[in-house]
């Protein structure tokens, strides 16, 4: 049933329409899109104000509550504030939308909730983030936007309650470029003559390995991008490849979450790791330094052909000439058996939860909103086109999907009998256990720490943070 559900949720309806990426990035573009958009949101909420103060009630939505959505994500930043400004003119109900800088948010929200003014709008990452903010999320089991969700597969329940419902659902793997991978398979003496051959990390390491020996001759700086290690892009490390070795523990032990990791798989995380590490367009002394944006600008420009990301990256990647056809993925393979029948990972980090410490009239104001967001054409148009989201409702499902060959990918192998690799990296126990992990992967990198130091972090850190986040019991 699972399959099927998220078979249904991935198939693309191929509207003509941009689709902008969701991933995580930072800098100084990460920062002029959130000071633009903040700007926006500060505009959009004075318009409001301007017309609630010359009309009175006459607006519909003028002394009926407000909105403050604290989105996660950066790159539909823009996205929501002209949105929210949409929706305010339509209603006459103000909607600011302010947007954390990348691996940020938990903080800001933390901030942001001790003000009187808290936002009535925000995220949780799935059942652990759920945790730390129980106190703070409103019950959605009545509400309208529950009744268009697919599945419970896509919300948060805390007994017969609702305190989340997940609104994308992503897709992630190894993105690669098929023109660059032809022409390797052309040269003399190549590993595979068919991308099809890949479906384990032996052969991918062995095709790897052989495109950085030829990368010269390839006209590429190495196998993969750069594996940056700032905050733009070392999630993509510590959080979505240690994903593959807690799935197959979670597999193997036959359970969807865990008090004390074990570990069972982090030989195999160590040796993609090192692929990564030592096939790649930097040397591993420099990847502290390296950003998001690097790597993707160095798969958009055909210095890599294999790239760790997922759907959301669809826009960044494509700015440089590529086309639908050049791009294709493949499963995160680490050396599992059984791993040729694995498919990509897909599922979902992003609840929408209320705040039901916000005033009444805040609190029935953004549910209104929300229901908007998922019913109206203009809402749908922006969820759907515009920042490119695949939906788990069922609202979307006359025409509102995004179009991206990545997905059609994900629905291929899921309609080829693989499995897809669900998102456990939402029961890790704290944000500091992927920073523990994530500054532990840097040093061995680096040659300043040992390997060890990665299994303590995961491991141990695992116990210690679980414990702590559940009061020492």
């Amino acid at each position: 049933m699972k399959k099927k559900l998220v078979c249904a949720l991935l198939c693309t309806a191929m509207t003509a329409a941009a689709f902008t990426g969701c991933g995580s990035s930072d800098g100084d573009s990460s920062q002029a899109k959130n000071d633009n958009a903040s700007d926006a949101s500060d505009n959009a909420a004075d318009a409001a104000d301007d017309n609630a103060d010359a009309n009175g009630d006459s607006q519909d939505g003028a002394g009926k509550g407000k909105v403050y959505y604290l989105n996660f994500k950066p790159e539909q930043g823009e996205d929501w504030v002209e949105l929210a400004a949409k929706y305010t003119e339509e209603t006459g109900v103000p909607v600011d939308v302010q947007t954390a800088a990348a691996g940020t948010y938990e903080e800001q929200l933390k901030s942001e909730m001790a003000k009187t003014e808290a936002p009535t709008l925000f995220q949780v990452n799935g059942p652990i983030g759920y945790q730390n903010w129980k106190d703070y999320c409103y019950d959605l089991k009545d509400s309208e936007i529950y009744k268009h969700v697919k599945s419970d597969d896509f919300v948060l329940k805390d007994g017969e309650a609702v305190p989340g419902i997940a609104y994308v659902i992503e897709t992630y793997g190894i993105i690669y470029n098929k023109k660059l991978l032809n022409d390797y398979i052309a040269m003399d003496g190549a590993k595979i003559q068919s991308v099809d051959e890949i479906n384990s990390f032996a052969k991918l390491k062995e095709v790897a390995d052989d495109i950085q020996a030829k990368k010269d001759d390839l006209g590429v700086a190495g196998a993969f991008t750069s594996a940056g290690m700032d905050s733009s892009s070392d999630w993509r490390f510590k959080t979505h490849l240690a994903n593959i070795p807690i799935y197959y523990e979670y597999k193997a032990d036959n359970v969807d979450s865990s008090e004390a990791i074990k570990g069972t798989y982090l030989d195999q995380y160590k040796q993609m790791w090192d692929l990564y590490l030592t096939d790649s367009t930097c040397a591993p002394s420099m990847i502290s330094g390296m950003t998001g944006d690097d790597a993707a600008a160095e798969f958009a420009v055909g210095d890599a052909v294999f790239y760790q990301n997922g759907t959301w990256a669809y826009n960044d990647i494509m700015n440089d000439g590529l086309t639908d056809d050049d791009i294709g993925m493949l499963p995160i393979y680490i050396g599992v058996e059984g791993e040729e029948n694995q498919g990509l990972c897909t599922g979902s980090e992003n609840y929408w939860c209320i705040n039901k410490n916000a005033p009444e009239e805040d609190i029935k104001a953004t549910l209104d909103f929300l229901n908007w967001v998922i019913t109206s054409d203009t809402g749908r148009e922006s969820l759907a086109n515009t920042m490119g989201f695949v939906t788990p409702f069922d609202t979307f499902d006359d025409g509102y999907q995004a179009s991206n060959p990545l997905l059609q990918i994900a629905n291929d192998y899921i309609s080829n009998g693989k499995t897809p690799v669900s998102w456990n990296f939402s029961t890790i126990p704290s944000e500091k256990w992927k920073d523990d992990v994530g500054s532990a992967l840097m040093e061995y990198a680096q040659g300043t720490g040992e390997w060890s130091a990665v299994e303590k972090a995961f491991v141990d850190g695992w116990a210690t943070e679980y414990q702590a986040a559940n009061g020492g019991n």
